[in-house]
């Protein structure tokens, strides 16, 4: 399958790979074919043709249509089986032991353009620097039963690909979108982390399965808005909000003295009604997706000591540590910018370049907080 564009030659309709280099192919006739157009093509090898359509996609000079192009190209099937969408919409979950958490107040917060909602949290101070913080995951498992036509679908497909103003979700919208999104005053079953933290730390975590009602859908322009005093939170759900920023707060120095800070911002495309690129905006890294970040890095943690703990096989993603001459010309370009920056230890082991480039982000971030 390749991604081409149309011309006619002649009497002949031929494709040119439009991503890649290659040699054209000679197109069936078809009477979708349009001149100059994107098309999906699936090699034949018969007759005279040696291509034909399989999808028409649309405009190369439209960019909602070059990234649909793009997401068919590497594969991806834009769609699913009418019989797994059938089996999607009709599941029915498992009955299974479940914590009811549905009084315990709760809340989501995601983009503003997020259409589902796979994680909740709830939290409550406790006292003495100290909080009680839940965080739900949406119990997929609950409908997908193993060696199902959905689950082997979602294991072929491995995740979710988001690309501006498209995804390709794993699962059918009927679960990823509806009966597995944690939207407001729903009913949803969950998987929930209970962490107590004090100060830094969780001392103490438990895991189990459960029931939940999320009482409002945040984003995070307005916990921002909040957090800065320009928005008022309101309640159920504003004293369990402060204690969640509270501990994320806590969270987050811990982290910040023992990890590479990064302030990186992405950019967020937005499309007119035909499908061109309007608007491009940095989206950076503020309180409110740290503060997602950290409560979810603690439950994560949670979990993987557990797995440690009891010798379960488990995949782990593990960052190399940075090649100690790359983190040497670091500390060099920024003296020759005035940038202070720790001393450079003579034949650097890589641990210590690890060290040595989180110390120099910390003092980078400082020096940017206060300017």
């Amino acid at each position: 399958m390749i991604v081409a564009q149309l011309s006619r030659r002649g009497r002949f309709w031929t494709g040119e790979p439009f991503f890649e280099r290659g040699r054209r192919v000679v197109v069936e006739r078809d009477k979708r074919l349009k001149e100059g157009a994107l098309a999906l093509l699936r090699t034949t090898g018969t007759g005279r043709g040696q291509a034909k359509v399989v999808r028409l996609i649309g405009r190369p000079d439209v960019a909602r249509d070059v990234i649909e192009a793009l997401m068919l190209e590497r594969g991806l099937r834009r769609r699913f089986d009418p019989d797994i969408e059938r089996r999607a919409k009709e599941a029915e979950p498992e009955d299974v032991a479940r914590r009811d958490l549905r009084e315990l107040v709760t809340f989501t917060i995601d983009p503003a353009t997020a259409k589902d909602f796979d994680d909740a949290i709830s939290a409550e101070r406790l006292g003495d620097g100290a909080w009680q913080v839940w965080v739900h995951i949406a119990d997929v498992t609950a409908y997908v039963r193993p060696g199902s036509r959905i689950d082997k679908e979602a294991y072929r497909r491995a995740t979710s690909v988001y690309v501006p103003g498209a995804v390709e979700p794993m699962l059918p919208t009927a679960l990823s979108n509806e009966k597995c999104s944690l939207v407001p005053f729903a009913d949803r079953l969950t998987v929930t982390v209970e962490l107590e933290v004090r100060g830094p730390k969780v001392v103490k975590s438990s895991f189990y399965r459960s029931v939940i009602r999320s009482d409002e859908r945040l984003d995070y322009d307005r916990v921002d808005r909040i957090f800065g005093g320009r928005e008022r939170a309101a309640a159920p759900w504003d004293e369990p909000l402060a204690a969640a920023r509270a501990a994320a707060a806590a969270r987050g120095s811990a982290r910040e003295a023992r990890a590479l800070a990064l302030d990186a911002s992405e950019p967020e495309f937005r499309f007119d009604a035909r499908g061109h690129v309007e608007h491009v905006m940095p989206v950076q890294q503020t309180e409110s997706h740290r503060l997602i970040e950290h409560l979810m890095i603690a439950a994560n943690e949670a979990v993987a000591a557990v797995l440690e703990d009891r010798k379960l096989p488990a995949l782990y993603r593990v960052h190399e540590r940075p090649e100690p001459t790359a983190v040497a010309f670091l500390a060099e370009q920024l003296a020759s910018l005035d940038v202070s920056t720790p001393p450079v230890p003579r034949n650097m082991t890589p641990q210590q370049a690890a060290d040595l480039s989180a110390e120099i982000s910390r003092i980078v971030a400082r020096g940017s907080r206060s300017e």
